[in-house]
């Protein structure tokens, strides 16, 4: 006689609907398409930069396009998606011990929002906008 253990099938495209958890790490994780198609659109404007005037002017009207204004409106959502959730995670992945305890999780992700609102506001400042 042969042991057969039960395997419990398993859809290989949406098993992440089985359980909010599951959702929430996959939708952290598809992020990265958004974001990954931002990083090349940046490499595409450091070439244009680099290959003059012409071809800068011609890159930057091309970004005006309202299809594109649209685009970046939806990265700019999945880069916040992205950030904001990895801030709610990162007192799991990163607990902080004082002593003998933890912190509490909100001192976390505060000190996380606090770097991001920083890091933020000397950005705006040294481009001139502040």
């Amino acid at each position: 006689m042969t042991r057969r253990p039960f395997l419990r099938p398993v859809s290989r495209t949406r098993w992440y609907f089985a359980h909010p958890r599951y959702l929430r790490y996959m939708s952290r994780e598809m992020t990265c398409l958004g974001i990954g198609a931002l990083a090349l659109l940046m490499v595409c404007a450091l070439e244009r930069l680099a290959a003059g005037r012409a071809a800068w002017e011609s890159f930057v009207a091309a970004l005006a396009n309202p299809w594109i204004a649209a685009g970046l409106a939806v990265v700019l959502v999945l880069a916040l998606h992205n950030a904001t959730s990895w801030f709610r995670v990162a007192p799991k992945a990163m607990p902080l011990q004082v002593g003998e305890r933890f912190l509490p999780a909100w001192v976390v992700v505060a000190a996380h929002y606090l770097a991001w609102i920083v890091v933020s506001l000397a950005v705006l400042y040294f481009v001139g906008v502040l």
